[in-house]
């Protein structure tokens, strides 16, 4: 099985960029499955019906949410009507909308879920780590694989995350920050983890807003509105390989497209002449070098 993870979608640019590659990205490294976290599709600020229905189009398979969930007021009666959107499963009972989805395709099931991290963050959330195990035991008996998108602000929590479900869920994947992390690796329980998945959307920008601004505020400390940024789009995430039969990950590789300018002089594993050549993966075999098996199926 294999899972390709998208970074948050950031307004319109993300929603493009991802319908105008996300079906080549898929068939050019054989994806069976696509998850990706939406809470920021609708300028920047939350997501629609309208929108949510726009990313499935592009090949989407289940979608993710955060702390902006409600930013658009008209989420709250249309999300139970979204089969392949799941909340935050740790928002406090009462709350509308589905704690889990299950995706299935040739007869393999993947179980996705979201969770909040309590850390800096403005909405209100109940426990993670209990959210977690009680999630992570229900979806266990009911898919191959189960995929977590963490949703916090700060490393440290992340990664306690990744410690405590190792060998429970498959992945542990962060996202919010919208900054991608280079620590993408297996457990030794052979969970795949990754602190941050990245953004998809524009780069020419800070954090997906017009960069101006947010300068101009860290200059004088006057409040500002931040505008959604244009330019330099990419999808940033990450490609998961699950063995099915072990029920473990086998590599993670992360994924920037197309690749920064400068990628070929960070890694030989990272070249910019060509879409295909994706990263260098975290193998469970081998932590510290790349898996010629994985490294083959991938390129």
């Amino acid at each position: 099985m294999r899972i390709l993870f998208i970074g948050d979608i950031v307004g319109k640019p993300g929603r493009k960029i991802l319908s105008n590659n996300l079906p080549m990205l898929k068939k050019l490294h054989n994806i069976d499955f696509v998850v990706a976290n939406g809470e920021n599709s609708a300028g920047g600020n939350g997501i629609t019906k309208n929108m949510a229905e726009e990313l499935s189009r592009c090949g989407i398979d289940a979608i993710t949410l955060g702390d902006h969930i409600w930013d658009q007021r008209c989420l709250i009666s249309e999300i139970e009507s979204i089969e392949n959107i799941c909340r935050p499963a740790n928002l406090p009972p009462g709350n509308p909308g589905r704690d889990f989805v299950i995706v299935e395709r040739d007869g393999k099931k993947l179980g996705v879920f979201c969770l909040l991290g309590q850390t800096l963050m403005k909405i209100k959330a109940d426990c993670p780590f209990r959210a977690a195990a009680e999630m992570s035991a229900k979806l266990s008996e009911m898919c191959d694989a189960v995929l977590l998108d963490f949703h916090a602000e700060t490393s440290s929590e992340k990664v306690s995350m990744g410690w405590y479900l190792d060998g429970k869920v498959s992945c542990v994947l962060g996202t919010h920050t919208h900054i991608p992390t280079n620590d993408a690796r297996i457990m030794p329980n052979g969970t795949a983890y990754l602190t941050d998945a990245g953004m998809t959307g524009p780069w020419n920008s800070c954090l997906g807003r017009d960069k101006n601004a947010i300068i101009e505020k860290f200059l004088d400390g006057r409040p500002r509105q931040f505008t959604m940024a244009e330019g330099d789009d990419r999808i940033c995430g990450c490609i998961i390989d699950f063995d099915d039969s072990a029920r473990r990950a086998k590599s993670i590789v992360p994924l920037i497209y197309p690749p920064f300018k400068n990628a070929d002089i960070l890694s030989d594993g990272f070249r910019a002449e060509s879409p295909q050549n994706i990263g260098n993966p975290a193998s469970s075999e081998d932590s510290d070098a790349p898996s010629q098996d994985s490294q083959g199926a991938l390129f």
